[in-house]
């Protein structure tokens, strides 16, 4: 991460371009063994891999529009947001706190950073956006979000509005607030949209509602899951809905993931799948088994975090 970080300087400490200080902006995020992102639940620090070309060649575009007008929301948005696939999630926070100085009634800038505050385990600070997000795209039409990463159709499936309140329900989730995880996710749940929305909020209702011991709700919630559904990218969360309303075998979802952790979403649904089912123990271990070889910023290496810290879940 060290390479980024001095690109990252380089060019804007050539540009000149005004943005809010990395020593301004330190002073709001805590304090972490130099070089690292975050440090786990468990107290480890946690260190960004090295990007790819492509990461690098289009965190350059964004860091060029971006110097030709800084006070443009978009070009800001987007130079956050490939800082941020970059895995320099601490400047990306800094870059979309400078947005939200300059265009404070702008809800996606709360949107963007609630999500890297999430990324480096800052749950209330996420919260709190995401929350003043809610406020500030009341009586706003519904706005597609651009993918930062297309999927294979290249159409984008999700939108701001929908970004806000799933994400606020992750961050609650991960608080183990139940009621407003549920509330949240619900809200998005209810833009609909698309079967893909329906499938990855829905895998989150049914494992909150299962966490609340309301097994006849949680089946209840599955009902417009089906085996027909149009998933351009959420395959995953689709199969896992499967599996919980009993039209996918453990085993074929075992012989086609169980084995391979690196698909944290879907190693932390089996996981839980064991848990509801009286199994802690193997459970325990494939959460054991996400921390030790997922990616440390997806959401199902987090939530097994959360999990493995609390020995009464």
């Amino acid at each position: 991460m060290k390479n980024i970080r001095t690109l990252l300087l380089t060019i804007t400490l050539a540009s000149g371009s005004g943005w809010l200080s990395l020593a301004n902006a330190a002073e709001l995020l805590p304090e972490v063994p130099t070089g690292a992102q975050a440090l786990s639940l468990q107290g480890e620090a946690l260190y960004a891999a090295e990007p790819s070309a492509d990461t690098r060649a289009n965190l350059e575009s964004a860091q060029a529009s971006y110097e030709a007008d800084p006070n443009t929301a978009d070009n800001i948005i987007w130079y956050g947001r490939r800082i941020a696939y970059a895995g320099d999630y601490r400047h990306a926070i800094e870059i979309f706190s400078e947005g939200a100085e300059k265009f404070p009634e702008d809800p996606r800038f709360f949107r963007h950073r609630g999500h890297r505050y999430i990324s480096i385990r800052e749950f209330d600070r996420a919260i709190a956006d995401f929350e003043r997000a809610v406020q500030l795209m009341q009586n706003l039409p519904v706005q597609v979000e651009p993918d930062g990463l297309p999927n294979s159709q290249n159409i984008p499936l999700t939108s701001t509005q929908g970004n806000v309140w799933y994400h606020l329900g992750l961050a609650y989730y991960l608080k183990q607030d139940w009621p407003r995880a549920l509330a949240a996710f619900r809200n998005g749940y209810n833009l609909g949209g698309n079967d893909d929305n329906l499938v990855s909020t829905g895998h989150w209702i049914y494992m909150i509602l299962r966490r609340m011991g309301d097994d006849a709700q949680a089946a209840t919630a599955l009902n417009e899951i089906t085996t027909e559904m149009n998933i351009i990218e959420n395959m995953s969360y689709h199969e896992l809905c499967l599996l919980y309303k009993g039209e996918m075998a453990i085993e074929d979802m075992m012989a086609a993931n169980g084995d391979d952790p690196s698909n944290a979403a879907v190693a932390y649904g089996i996981a839980n799948y064991f848990y509801y089912s009286g199994e802690r123990q193997r459970s325990d271990e494939l959460l054991q088994r996400i921390v030790y070889d997922s990616s440390w910023s997806s959401f199902g290496y987090i939530a097994a975090e959360t999990d493995l810290a609390n020995e009464q879940r």
